[in-house]
Order: C-alpha cells, then structure tokens, then sequence
C-alpha cells in the first residue's frame, strides 16, 4: 500500500507541474496580450512583460529557499490560490485601472506582471522538493519535473494559441487559465493534506477562489465593457476581440460611428469618405485599366465601396489577416449601411477564401446574389475576401493587377513596418499590369513627416516613380498618401501632369474632384525634405524608428 501510495503521489507531482508549466506560459502570453491592447506596440510590450515575469520568476526561485520543509504543501497551495487570483483577474484589473486611474496604470502593470512572475517561479523549486521523497537522485528528480514543465508549456502555448484565443476575450481566457490552475493545484493538495499544516484550510480556500472565478468569468464581458466605456466619449456599440486586434465601435448621439482597433481611432464616419476617395481614386483613376483590383487591408469594406462605382471593374481581391473585421463589416447593420453593403452588393458575386498553408486554400461558398442579374447577360464584378497576411499573399499571388491599394496600419512595430519595405514593394511591382499604378497610405506628412518620406524613398528604390499626396482628414489632422507607377513607364514629372489633368472623377464622390486633387499635392516645402536617406528593409525597420521617434516627440 505505501508503494502504491508513494507512486500516486508521484505521478499527481507530474500532473501537477505539468498543469504548472501549461497555465504559467499561458499566463506570461494573456498578460502581454492584453499589455498590448491597451498600449499598443506589441513588440515592445510581449518583450517588457515576458522579461520582468522571467526576473521575478528568479526572484522566487530564491525566496523559497527560506522556506522550511514543513511548510512546502501549504507554500504551494497558497501561491497557487494567489496565482489564479491574480492572473485570472489581472486583464480585468488593466482594464479598469486603465479606464478609470490611468496615472497608476505603470504601477499597477509592472506590480501585478511582477507578482505573477514571482509566484510562477516558485512552482518548480517547491515541485522539485516535495518530489525529493520519491525520487532522492538528484539529476532524475530535476530531469523529471523538468521534463513535464517543459511539456506542460508546450500544450499550454499550443491551447491558448489555437484554442482560448480564437473562441475567449482574453478576460475570460485569464480566468478559464485560472479554474485550470486552481483544478491542478487542488488535486495535488488533496493528495498531500497530511503534509500541510492547513491542508483542510487550502482546499476550502481553492473551492471558494473557483467559485469567485466562475462568478468573473459569468460577469467579465460586462466588467470589461463597463470600464472600457469609460475610455471613449460616444457609446460602444459593439467590441470584440480576435487573435489579432481589440476592434470597438462607438456611436454618438447624433448618429456618427467611429470604429477604433487596440484603442487607436481607424476611422469616423463625419470625415472616412476624405480619406477612402484619396486611397482609391486617385490609382483609378490614373490606372491604364480598371479590371483588375486588389485591395491589401481594408477589411472595413470602406475602400472596397469606392472601387465598386466603377463599372469597368471585373475582379477585386480583398486580403485582410482578421476574419473578425470583415465579418463585422458585412454584418454589423452600422457598418453595412457605411460602407454601402459592399460585401452583400447585390451586384457582386462574393466568397470567401480561407489560406492556410503555403497557398492552400478553404473556400468558403457564398450564395451568389448576382447570378439574377448574369442570366440577362450582364457581367458582374466578383469580389474575394481572402484572410490571409499580406506579405504572405503577395509572395504566393498569382497573375496582375490593375490598381493595387494598401489600406495598412500604421509601421507602429517591426512586424507592421515589413509591409512598407523594400522587399515587399519589389514583389508588388511583379503583380503590376502594364500601366498599373499603387497607392499607399502612408500616416501624417506633418506630425511623421520623416515616416512618411521614408514611404516614398523606399518605393523609390524599389524601381517605383512616387507622386506625394495630402489631405486634412479633421479626426485625424493632415494625413498622407503615396501614389506610384513602375518607373520605367513614367516619370514623377509625368506622373503629377496626369494628376493634374483630371478634372472629373467619373463616378460619384463627396470629397474629391479635379480642384481638390490638385490641392492634395501641394506641400509646404520643409515637409518634403529629410534629414535621412534610409529606407525600410528586412534587416533594418528604418520607418518604423521613425515613426516611435514621431510620436514620442509630439506634444
């Protein structure tokens, strides 16, 4: 009986450890998720948050050291119990303490991501002790609870990644993360109560903090939208959260939509048509051809509405990473009514691509709502909407384009400034027709100014001739836009003359026409010259140092 009692024992430590190692990586990635989020640069904030757990995890390491045998179990149910607590409610406490104390949010961030590192650290020592008495040969010992934190982070990183995050908002990830520890935790205290000094204590302790749990996972959406209400002037309407982004709309009382994506403004509806007509119009019209057109981000369907006023369009394909936008977009009746139904156009023959894969491809069918219309004989445009990275999909493109417009956000991380480089522009310009043209939008000439001249520098070393667009976007201030043709075909000179002469549109806008398109090339003369000559590449991010200088440096 003692030896069946004594391998239970230890295999409820392997269980235990491996349970550990699985909820510990989990949590180190739900709270630099949710770091993220709300200040945005995720780079710089997985990095931060993951090194100080990793410090404090250290630091706990040594603290456990002062711990005398005796107090081992009730050591470890403690932290466990402190653990869940915290790093279950932890999201929700950043957000509320983000919303309503925003001076305190650094202290509360870095003391909270510090606790959870310190009590994440004491796991293994305090495993590895009681683990002593079943298998006293060091190098075993070690390699076994090792063995199973190092598995246990492996299914814990591969269940959070494709699992929690897909299906939870990432309060309720941290708190499922949280019953999940505390159910590992219970178990092994059970095992050993007769080890702890208050063992009875703990596992009532552990019931009572599930149920706590349980509570906040029936409540967090509510709590969370609560306290995110309070972080935009006009009403949320809708929030959710997708592996990717945090994606919030408001609306004012007078109607007005305003869409942010992680806390940041994309769009509002008093002012997005100035900048969808400058994102589109211009390469429509300047393209040789209007058959062909791919659209890389621009998941909101805004810039999708404009392309679809042109008759002569045949193909456009939508590529947007976030399923989330694009089905928000097409079903969210705010949204539907903005960006003028584009995704359920009675006109356009829709469906879905899924990539996964190098070039593998799920189609998702659509019924086609044109096919009334074909049968008179009518050719109708077909739009694909494909979920996929743009670099990724450039790479593995096939055939050429018309008009090529780059909706991106912001080169506000090394990931994002990739999609202003000097490769990925090389790769576009094999998916130019002959007489193709691209616009980029290429955020503020006055407030990133060098940003935004590295845009057209990188362009221009990728064999492009660059034309400088502006306009006064009111939500967002002066915003910029760079207009480009194959070099070979035109000059820059040639390129603003075509501008010029375009005194009609040809389709209906609110915005543009010929007089404010001459005006959106006027530059005050300083904001055209730099002071650098670099250009974004693989190895070196040059725009996106510009762009953290330039908004570090605004007032």
């Amino acid at each position: 009986m003692k030896e069946e009692s004594a391998a239970l024992k230890g295999w409820v430590l392997g269980f235990a450890i491996f349970v550990m190692g699985g909820c510990g990586i989990a949590y180190e990635y739900t709270l630099s998720k949710v770091s993220s989020d709300l200040l945005g640069n995720s780079v710089q904030q997985w990095a931060l948050v993951i090194a100080v757990m990793l410090f404090f995890m250290g630091l706990g390491a040594e603290i456990q050291q002062r711990l005398p045998d005796r107090w081992l179990v009730d050591a470890l149910a403690g932290s466990q119990i402190a653990l869940a607590l915290l790093g279950g409610f932890g999201p929700l406490f950043f957000i509320q303490t983000f919303a309503f104390h925003p001076l305190h949010f650094s202290l509360v961030h870095y003391g909270l991501i510090s606790l959870c590192g310190l009590l994440i650290g004491l796991e293994i020592p305090l495993i590895t002790r009681l683990n002593e008495s079943f298998m006293p040969v060091m190098r075993s010992n070690i390699g076994k609870v090792l063995r199973m934190d190092y598995a246990g982070a492996l299914l814990g990183g591969i269940f959070w990644t494709f699992l929690l995050i897909p299906r939870f908002s990432i309060t309720e990830t941290a708190l499922i993360l949280a019953l999940i520890t505390l159910s590992g935790a219970l178990v092994c205290v059970v095992i050993f109560r007769r080890q702890a000094r208050w063992g009875w204590f703990w596992i009532v302790m552990m019931v009572v903090a599930m149920a706590v749990s349980v509570l906040g996972l029936r409540n967090s959406k509510a709590w969370a939208l609560d306290a995110e209400q309070s972080l935009y002037r006009d009403h949320v309407i809708y929030s959710a959260t997708s592996p990717y982004q945090r994606i919030v709309l408001t609306e004012s009382p007078a109607g007005n939509l305003r869409c942010y994506i992680n806390g940041h403004l994309q769009f509002a509806e008093t002012d997005e048509f100035i900048y969808h007509e400058l994102l589109t119009h211009p390469a429509m019209a300047l393209s040789g051809s209007q058959e062909r057109v791919l659209i890389l981000g621009g998941g909101d369907g805004l810039a999708l509405r404009e392309v679809l006023k042109y008759p002569q369009v045949r193909e456009v394909t939508l590529v947007d990473l976030d399923p989330f936008m694009t089905q928000m977009s097409a079903t969210h009746p705010d949204m539907v009514r903005m960006n003028g139904g584009a995704f359920s156009d009675e006109r356009v023959s829709l469906k879905i691509t899924k990539a996964e894969g190098a070039g593998a491809r799920e189609v998702i069918p659509i019924p086609d709502r044109a096919e009334r219309f074909l049968r008179g004989g009518v050719q109708m445009p077909m739009v694909e909407v494909i979920h996929q990275d743009a670099s990724r999909y450039v790479a593995e493109a096939e055939g050429r384009f018309d008009v090529v417009i780059l909706d991106f956000p912001d080169p506000s991380s090394p990931g994002l400034a990739k999609l202003y480089g000097l490769a990925f522009y090389g790769q576009l310009l094999n998916l130019l027709n002959e007489g193709g043209v691209i616009i980029q939008q290429s955020t503020s000439p006055w407030h990133a100014s060098e940003a935004y001249l590295c845009v057209g520098r990188t362009m221009e070393a990728a064999g492009y001739a660059v034309v400088p667009l502006r306009a006064n976007v009111p939500s967002f201030g002066d915003w910029g836009w760079w207009l480009a043709v194959r070099a070979s075909e035109r000059s820059p000179v040639q390129l603003k003359e075509a501008l010029k002469e375009i005194s009609d549109i040809g389709v209906p806008t609110r915005y543009l026409n010929g007089e404010t398109m001459g005006a959106a090339m006027v530059f005050a003369p300083e904001l055209l010259i730099s002071r650098f000559t670099d250009i974004t590449t693989l190895d070196d991010p040059a725009i996106f140092r510009h762009y953290l200088s330039a908004w570090k440096e605004s007032p």
